[in-house]
C-alpha cells in the first residue's frame, strides 16, 4: 500500500500522542502511589504520637511510681481526720485532698500499666526510705503514730504541719516531672499538682496562724 508523506506524518504524530498520554498516566499513577505511601507514613507517625504507650520517658515512670505511694500517704493522713478533730476547716481540707488524690492514684496506675511497667505500691517503704528528711515530704512511721495518737487542737497542729511538708515534697516531685517528663498527660497532671497543692499549702499556713 502506498503511504503519502502527509499520511506518514499524521501517523507519526498520533503515535507520539499515545506515548505522551501513556507517560502522563504512568507519572500520575506513580505520584498517586507515592502520595498514598507518604500519607500512610504520616498517619502512622501521628498514631504513634497519640499513643501514650509510645510516648514516655524514665522521668515519667519515676513520677508515676513515686507519686503513687506519696499520694497514698496523704490520703491516709486525710482519713485520720475523722474522729480526731472538730475543726470544720481541717475536715473540709482533708476531704478535698482525698477527693483529688485518689483519682490521681488511679491515673498513675493506669499509665504504668500502659507503659509496660510494674504496678505501683501504696507502701511508703517503696519510696526507698524517703521520709521528711529526704525532701520528699514523706512522714516516718513515728510521725504517723504520733498523729494517730493526737486529738483536738494538738491533732490539728500536727496534721497541718505535716501535710504542709508533705505537699511541699509533692510539689518538688511534680516540678521535676514538668522539667524532665515527656508524656504530655503526665506533665499536665504535674502542673495541676503544683497549682493545687501550693494553694492548699497557703490555706494550711493560714489555719496554723
Amino acid at each position: 500500500m502506498h503511504i503519502t508523506t502527509r499520511t506518514a506524518t499524521v501517523l507519526a504524530a498520533a503515535a507520539m500522542g499515545v506515548a505522551l498520554v501513556a507517560g502522563c498516566s504512568d507519572d500520575s499513577s506513580s505520584s498517586s502511589m507515592e502520595g498514598h505511601s507518604m500519607g500512610s507514613a504520616t498517619a502512622m507517625e501521628s498514631a504513634q504520637s497519640a499513643d501514650p504507650a509510645a510516648n514516655f520517658s524514665d522521668a515519667d515512670v519515676m513520677f508515676a511510681t513515686m507519686m503513687y505511694p506519696h499520694h497514698a500517704q496523704a490520703v491516709e493522713m486525710a482519713d485520720m481526720v475523722e474522729g480526731r478533730t472538730t475543726d470544720p476547716d481541717v475536715i473540709a481540707l482533708a476531704g478535698e485532698i482525698a477527693a483529688a488524690q485518689k483519682p490521681e492514684m488511679d491515673q498513675f496506675s493506669a499509665w504504668l500499666s500502659q507503659w509496660g511497667q510494674p504496678a505501683p505500691s501504696s507502701d511508703a517503704s517503696s519510696m526507698s526510705g524517703m521520709d521528711h528528711g529526704s525532701g520528699s515530704g514523706m512522714m516516718t512511721d513515728g510521725d504517723m503514730e504520733s498523729l494517730m495518737a493526737a486529738s483536738g487542737s494538738d491533732f490539728d497542729r500536727q496534721w497541718l504541719t505535716m501535710m504542709i511538708e508533705h505537699h511541699r515534697g509533692a510539689v518538688t516531685m511534680a516540678e521535676k516531672e514538668i522539667a524532665d517528663g515527656r508524656n504530655p498527660d503526665a506533665v499536665a497532671l504535674a502542673r495541676t499538682i503544683v497549682e493545687t497543692q501550693n494553694e492548699e499549702i497557703a490555706r494550711m499556713q493560714q489555719l496554723l496562724g
